[in-house]
Formats: C-alpha cells, sequence, structure tokens
C-alpha cells in the first residue's frame, strides 16, 4: 500500500508539473526598463506602446503559437536603479532577452553585465555610439542612427547652409548629450571654429532658462539644442521668450509634436530641425497611409488611453513590430544564441513606420539596424520633409 500510494503521488505530481512546463515552454518572456516617473517620464510612452503591441501579439495567437510575456519596470531614469531592475529581470523573472531598455547612461550602466550574462539585449532606446560594437559585446544592438550619425548629418548641414554664423550647444551632461559631439564636429569641418558658446544641464535640473538666456548673450546663430523631451520643450520657449530666434535643431529623441513642441508652443517652435527615420502621425504626408491607419486603429484597441499623435507611440509599436519579426524568424528555436543570430542579421526588412527608404538591415560585424536619417523641418503643425541640398 505504501509503495501504491507514493507511486499514485509521484504519478500525481509529475501530472501537474506537465501544465507548468508547457506553460513556460509556450511562454516567450521579454523583460525592459523605462523611465514611468521621473525627469524623463515622457519617454514612458515607449514602454506603454510595446506592452500594448505584444497585449495584441497574444490577442491574435502569440508568436510561433508562444505568447509573449512582457516584464517592463519603471527605473525613474535613475541608472543604479536600471541596474536593480534588469537584474530582477534576468535573474528573477529569467526573461529570454531585454527589448528597448532606456537611456544612455542606463544601459551603460549595464552593458558589462548583461554581455556578462549573454542575454540579448537589443534595440536600445540610446544614441549613443557604444551599441555597435560585436567584438566587444556580441549581446547588445541598437536602434535608432547613433548620435554620431546625427550629429554629423547637422554639422553638414550648418557648414553647407550656415557656415559664416555664430554657433550655440546644450547638451545633457552625460552620454546622451556628450555622444552627439564628435559627429557634430566632423559635419562642422572648418565652421566648428564658430562655436561661441556650450552649455550644460543635469538630468535632475528643473529649468535650463540660465543656459539659453547665456547662449544668447553669446552671440550665437544657430543653436544646437541636444536635449531631451522636458528640456528641449523648456529651451524653445525660453528662447522665444527672449525674443530669440537662432537657426535651431533638436534630436530625434526630442522629436515628438505633442509631447514637445506643443508645450513649448507650435509658435515658437517654427522652423526647428530634426533628423528623422520614422514617420511622425501629425504629419499630413501619412494621413491616409496605410501603415500609419494600421497603427491608429491599433491604438484605438490596444492602447485607447495612449497618445497616437506621439513618435514615442510610434517607437514602441516599431519595436514590437521588429521582434515580432525576429522571433518569428528564430522560429522554435528561442535559445539566446538563435535570437541573437537572427537579431544581427536583418536583411533589409521593412516596417511600415519607418520613412520610406530606410529598412533594417545589419550584419554580424556591423550591427546597427538604422544607418540614414533625413532632415525634417517643423511647419505649421507638422514636420515637413525638405531637400537639405536646396538653397
Amino acid at each position: 500500500m505504501k509503495l501504491t500510494k507514493r507511486a499514485f503521488g509521484l504519478a500525481l505530481a509529475a501530472a501537474l508539473a506537465l501544465p507548468v512546463a508547457a506553460r513556460a515552454q509556450d511562454t516567450i518572456k521579454i523583460g525592459n526598463t523605462m523611465p514611468y516617473s521621473g525627469p524623463a517620464s515622457a519617454f514612458g510612452e515607449i514602454g506603454n506602446t510595446l506592452k500594448a503591441y505584444f497585449d495584441k501579439v497574444n490577442a491574435e495567437g502569440g508568436i510561433n503559437g508562444r505568447k509573449v510575456e512582457f516584464i517592463s519596470y519603471d527605473d525613474t531614469y535613475a541608472p543604479p536603479k536600471t541596474v536593480e531592475q534588469a537584474r530582477r529581470l534576468v535573474e528573477r523573472d529569467k526573461v529570454l532577452m531585454l527589448v528597448g531598455t532606456f537611456g544612455s547612461a542606463h544601459n551603460m550602466a549595464i552593458h558589462k553585465y548583461v554581455n556578462q550574462k549573454a542575454v540579448p539585449h537589443i534595440f536600445l532606446g540610446s544614441t549613443a555610439n557604444l551599441w555597435n560594437d560585436p567584438g566587444n559585446y556580441p549581446w547588445t544592438m541598437g536602434w535608432q542612427p547613433n548620435a554620431h550619425i546625427e550629429g554629423k548629418i547637422y554639422g553638414e548641414y550648418i557648414a553647407a547652409h550656415h557656415g559664416d554664423k555664430k554657433i550655440g550647444l546644450m547638451y545633457q551632461n552625460d552620454e546622451f548629450g556628450r555622444s552627439y559631439l564628435e559627429g557634430l564636429m566632423e559635419g562642422l569641418g572648418a565652421s566648428k571654429d564658430n562655436i561661441v558658446a556650450r552649455a550644460t544641464y543635469e538630468a535632475t535640473d528643473p529649468t535650463v532658462d540660465s543656459q539659453v538666456t547665456n547662449l544668447q548673450a553669446a552671440g550665437a546663430e544657430v543653436f544646437l539644442n541636444l536635449s531631451t523631451p522636458k528640456f528641449a520643450a523648456q529651451a524653445i520657449r525660453k528662447a522665444a521668450e527672449l525674443g530669440w530666434k537662432p537657426v535651431q535643431f533638436i534630436p530625434t529623441a526630442a522629436a515628438s509634436v505633442d509631447q514637445v513642441l506643443r508645450p513649448a508652443g507650435v509658435e515658437n517652435a517654427q522652423g526647428v530641425m530634426t533628423a528623422a527615420y520614422l514617420k511622425d502621425p501629425t504629419d499630413p504626408r501619412w494621413a491616409d497611409d496605410a501603415g500609419m491607419n494600421d497603427f491608429r486603429a491599433f491604438m484605438d484597441k490596444y492602447h485607447p488611453k495612449g497618445n497616437k499623435g506621439s513618435v514615442f507611440s510610434v517607437i514602441g509599436y516599431s519595436w514590437g513590430q521588429g521582434t515580432e519579426y525576429i522571433l518569428k524568424q528564430a522560429g522554435n528555436d528561442l535559445s539566446r544564441e538563435n535570437v541573437m543570430k537572427v537579431a544581427t542579421s536583418l536583411d533589409s526588412v521593412e516596417l511600415p513606420l519607418l520613412l520610406p527608404g530606410i529598412v533594417l538591415k545589419n550584419s554580424p560585424d556591423n550591427y546597427a539596424p538604422i544607418q540614414s536619417a533625413q532632415l525634417t523641418r517643423f511647419e505649421g503643425e507638422a514636420w515637413v520633409g525638405f531637400d537639405p541640398n536646396a538653397r
């Protein structure tokens, strides 16, 4: 009788364990950290949209029959908190991969750790120039054109069209801000001698009013406002209050009409330029675009409280689509090695909200999936593409 009870107990335990094992096999765990609160909380819309995208994926049957469990933690835009939450994701939650972890200093803080743990660390929310180094960091891959590329685009345009004007720079005093400088100087060439003032700010500063005032006082006629959304908006508004009307550039990270330019005052943002690689949902060019219509329908159904006029929502949606593509291509081999192999062998993958002509394309020797961008100018209430060679 004891043997029979023991055998029964073992059989029952095995039977109860089977569904758990099956569920584990049928679930793909994906994690990230986002600044849902703190000085960069505007970017939290990216994480919220990414979650909604995986809700859509699951509602439609998952990926190759597997459901996605997306685990996203708030790091308050504080690198030490990013480290804590990344360790939680990897060691406690046992995620397969990290997708869209946000912030330059924040990804730097976990860069070595995730590579030591051999965890795919892809589509980073960062323009830093560090994420294309497969020889030393084979598990990390960026997303957008890095800050060197973006800074060079601005520098080349300034040199060609405003080469005799005085230049003022403002940037965040961390890797996010500083990462633009080398590319900018390369693009400026001899025009870098026209830089008359530089100003930095800390992510925890309340305002950048004094920095903008000092740049105007230095006589700058070109203003490189290389800031995150909150401070970019403040700077645009402060320049208008001062009656200062420089040729102004903001980075792609701050190019949201709804979350930067409208808070700054659209009347104050006329003529501001940026480099774009995604379609902006406020741009009339995409009013009847099939991909944009699909995006709007997705937002209405899966993220109705989200901002479908925000480029941050577009980023989250596109990260979701890119991740879904990679996992579908990985098929039944969801080892971390195979996922990373697929992620670094993208062959001209078209996503519907990338600008025409821009695709995801990389290789094991060059991880960067997006390597180009197009200059756009804010006119009226929307970004408008233009020919940067036109005079």
